[in-house]
């Protein structure tokens, strides 16, 4: 009687079974190869017909603009001359006039050297870039701290020619070759000489670079640049 009754529950739980797993496959279906793969939202999109597969969704990062398509041949731009460049500037500029700003530039170099060496920062404030500034203000500021003075004499400026003139949208930029003859001397604390010579005038070359904005109604240059040739 017992193991009857659990022979009829063995048949009865099988039977069970069975319906279940019928079900499971009639609501589930069977895998057999062919089934279309459930979409990944993680993944990149298809390329559309006609667009190269590596550029399709490419996007510039900010800073990293994409170059201009230009063909791998392209050939160099050549330097405008001289006369063209201030041809530019003057289209751009009609108030500029090369000999009027040399002669303002002439100005500006023996102003700007006898305000550096008495260490004259209100001077210099108007007349150089924020960057020049700095840097001028900074060489001040040691030989301030080392106790030592500068005496500059400009004996005599012999040349300021314009050797480059460009435009960077609406900022004119014109570097000036000087050359000149000087005595610079720089003095100790105590009023011995450290460096040059009081008696002989030597020869400088600089070479500076002023900026303007050509729309601007004021008509004053600023020192942006100087260097030294190589």
């Amino acid at each position: 009687m017992g193991e009857g009754s659990l022979l009829i529950d063995v048949v009865i739980f099988g039977m069970i079974a069975v319906f279940l797993v019928y079900r499971l496959r009639s609501v589930l279906g069977r895998r057999h190869g062919e089934e279309r793969q459930r979409p990944n939202p993680f993944a990149a999109p298809p390329n559309r017909p006609g667009v190269p597969e590596s550029r399709d969704n490419v996007v510039p990062l900010p800073g990293r603009q994409r170059p201009a398509s230009a063909g791998p041949e392209a050939e160099p731009v050549e330097p405008q001359s001289l006369a063209a460049s201030i041809a530019a500037l003057r289209a751009a500029d009609p108030s500029f006039d090369e000999k009027t700003f040399v002669d303002g530039a002439r100005g500006a170099f023996g102003m700007i050297v006898t305000a550096f060496a008495e260490g004259d920062t209100a001077t210099l404030r108007p007349l150089l870039s924020d960057e020049v500034y700095e840097n001028f203000a900074a060489a001040i500021r040691e030989r301030q701290r080392r106790r030592e003075t500068l005496e500059t004499q400009i004996v005599a400026i012999d040349d300021a020619d314009v050797v480059e003139v460009a435009l960077e949208k609406r900022t004119a930029l014109v570097t000036v070759k000087f050359t000149s003859h000087q005595i610079n001397v720089t003095r100790a604390a105590d009023g011995t000489i450290v460096d040059g010579d009081a008696e002989r005038p030597a020869e400088v070359v600089d070479i500076w670079t002023f900026a303007r904005d050509t729309r601007s109604r004021d008509p004053n240059w600023t020192l942006i640049e100087t260097r030294v040739p190589q």
